[in-house]
């Protein structure tokens, strides 16, 4: 069997976008409980030097619903993270993906395949075909912000673990 466009991009988006919008409805209900900020969480980072939660969530929706919206228009660019998001957008724009990722087709995503792709910041482009993007650009930005949103809220004591990143796992009827 071969491996469709569909099943490594729409498939896996779908998968842990879902996955990420239960643990941070998880974080929200546990960090109420404890009666912390949820906003004051935004801002929060697992080091320094690393972009706070807000850029981390903004960055799944990025790299799934944009990266697909990528492959459609050719073009893909860093993010442009929106100022001042509170905890409620964060649930909102996963929410907003998840609900995109369903209204997608496979059909709609493999009629992409072997198209091009140019990753544009500033004055550096790089061309990519379709199947490069997702899987040697994408994909590997899409898990490094969903890994660093789970272990954002790991480290501030909620209780989830690889079955809660993993999400609803593909398995064989």
């Amino acid at each position: 069997m071969a491996i469709k466009l569909s099943d490594v991009s729409l498939g896996t988006y779908q998968q842990l976008v879902s996955a990420s919008l239960s643990i941070i409805k998880k974080a929200e209900n546990y960090f109420i409980e404890k009666d912390i900020n949820l906003n004051e969480l935004t801002k929060m980072r697992l080091i320094e030097d690393m972009a706070p939660l807000t850029f981390q969530v903004f960055s799944i929706v990025h790299h799934s619903v944009g990266a697909i919206e990528a492959l459609k228009s050719g073009e893909f660019r860093p993010p442009n993270t929106p100022e001042n998001l509170c905890f409620q957008d964060l649930v909102s724009m996963l929410e907003d993906a998840n609900r995109s990722l369903k209204e997608m087709t496979e059909e709609e995503i493999n009629s992409l395949a072997s198209g091009k792709v140019i990753f544009k910041m500033g004055q550096i482009e790089w061309p990519f075909t379709s199947e490069d993007f997702i899987l040697s650009f994408s994909l590997p930005n899409f898990y490094f912000h969903v890994t660093t949103m789970y272990n954002m809220f790991r480290i501030k004591g909620l209780n989830i673990g690889k079955l809660d990143f993993a999400g609803a796992l593909k398995m064989k009827e």
